[in-house]
């Protein structure tokens, strides 16, 4: 199973979780449109700089 460290109290949970068991700290969610939009801009930055 992997983990993920929740920032607020530091104890490692369930990555799929959405909110921590131990201080209820909410995990925000993203959009799956900002990865894209992250991949999209890294590839035009890389053409560019090697042109």
């Amino acid at each position: 199973m992997k983990t993920k460290e929740c920032p607020s109290c530091a104890m490692e949970i369930d990555e799929k979780a959405e909110i921590c068991p131990i201080c209820q700290f909410e995990f925000p969610k993203r959009s799956p449109w900002i990865t894209y939009v992250a991949i999209f801009l890294l590839i035009v930055w890389l053409i560019s700089y090697t042109l």
